[in-house]
């Protein structure tokens, strides 16, 4: 049995996982899930994720990997080059540094504002099976926590050329998820964040952002 993948393509954390498969050029076999509709909350797909989410990988031998961590760390291990985690020590702390910030002051900060403003995601406002009502005073701290990570990121743009430093790494690939959902709930950089742009630029570029 190959990799088979389940994904969503309209949502912002399977994107992850698929970016991390297209930069390592990973063969493998997708499976969409309809969260629009309610698939990941069926019983057939509960089978293989009892927490409702994607992404889900499962391996050749069977194992089943459900979170983004997992599915990149595998990844890393068993296809290595090119390598997204890093290269020496320094290297890989900074890596985990500036994936640690885009996914709790970026991607999570989002996950704040959409999850308790959306009407489509009423008793949603955490991802799984449980139901959990929305707090609307999340969604302005979340808000205001965006913005100040797409400060952040310009001026660590205007420092190395990618966040860990001369590498593209899983810590570009969320931080990028992260300004594009960012602006489901109309939130972007400003002109004035020029050097952020470059780095948009660059990585949009990369044929996984098309993944």
């Amino acid at each position: 049995m190959g990799i088979i993948f389940y994904d969503c393509a309209t949502a912002p954390s399977p994107r992850r996982a698929r970016m991390v498969l297209a930069e390592k050029r990973v063969e493998h076999t997708r499976v969409e899930i309809d969260l629009r509709n309610g698939e990941h909350f069926s019983d057939a797909f509960r089978a293989i994720n009892p927490n409702c989410t994607v992404p889900v990988l499962v391996t050749p031998d069977g194992e089943t990997l459900a979170d983004n961590a997992s599915i990149a760390r595998w990844l890393e291990e068993m296809y290595p080059d090119p390598p997204l985690f890093g290269v020496d020590a320094l290297d890989r702390a900074r890596v985990a540094e500036w994936l640690w910030r885009a996914e709790f002051d970026g991607l999570m900060a989002i996950m704040e504002v959409l999850r308790n403003s959306s009407k489509a995601l009423e008793g949603r406002a955490l991802p799984g099976p449980h139901r959990v009502e929305q707090i609307p005073e999340l969604a302005e701290r979340g808000r205001a926590r965006a913005y100040r990570f797409l400060d952040t990121l310009n001026a660590r743009a205007a420092e190395t050329p990618w966040l860990a430093g001369q590498s593209f790494s899983v810590a570009d690939i969320a931080a990028f998820v992260f300004v594009e959902f960012a602006a489901w709930v109309k939130i972007a950089p400003s002109d004035e964040h020029t050097d952020l742009a470059t780095w948009l630029e660059a990585v949009r570029a990369r044929p996984s952002a098309s993944a």
